[in-house]
């Protein structure tokens, strides 16, 4: 039991830290789109990220996939404004309902790179060890909480930011979608390697 609670502990921690908050980013991007009236589009956005990034952190959990993190470490904000630049572009669309499945898109593809960022992580807390599964499929069950709570706050902020303070949900998607644009481009520029 003291290892679930540790490795569920370590995935919540691992996406909710400030000091990584290139996931974070991601998922607002990702969820800004949305209301608690598409809480079925919303499952489905969070579940095809898990499975994107919990297939990756399997395969280099155990040697199949090896990618240079530098690599990794540029990908991660091309993900992120990518996603925010489809919300953008698509404005229009999303907000008459008809072209938002593009971000659940986004979410499974681009979570299979955020997963090869989360495996980095999880290398490191298992060490050598030869019991990988379960604590993987633990670290993602934390992942996933904190997918949950990221995901509502930015719903519940969309709902107050739409109904109290009266934005339209297209200036909301241009402004956030902006906001997280201009805070990935340094991200962006330092994470250049080569």
């Amino acid at each position: 039991m003291d290892n679930l609670i540790f490795f569920v502990r370590q995935g919540l921690f691992h996406v909710l830290d400030w000091k990584a908050y290139d996931h974070i980013l991601f998922l607002i991007a990702l969820a800004v789109v949305y209301d608690f009236k598409n809480w079925k589009k919303v499952l489905w956005l969070i579940t095809l990220f898990t499975i994107g990034h919990t297939l990756t952190l399997i395969l280099a959990a155990y040697k199949v996939v090896s990618v240079n993190s530098n690599w990794i470490e540029f990908l991660i904000p091309v993900t992120i404004i990518i996603t925010a630049l489809g919300n953008i572009i698509f404005v229009k669309s999303i907000t008459k309902n008809t072209k938002t499945n593009i971000n659940l898109i986004f979410a499974l593809f681009f979570g299979l790179i955020h997963g090869l960022g989360f495996s980095g992580y999880f290398k490191m807390l298992i060490g050598s060890s030869n019991s990988k599964l379960i604590p993987l499929l633990e670290f993602a069950l934390g992942i996933e909480f904190a997918q949950i709570i990221i995901v509502l706050i930015i719903l519940i902020l969309g709902f107050i930011f739409q109904t109290i303070f009266r934005f339209s949900k297209r200036d909301w998607i241009l402004i956030i979608s902006s906001i997280v644009i201009g805070i990935v481009i340094p991200i962006l520029i330092k994470s250049i390697f080569w």
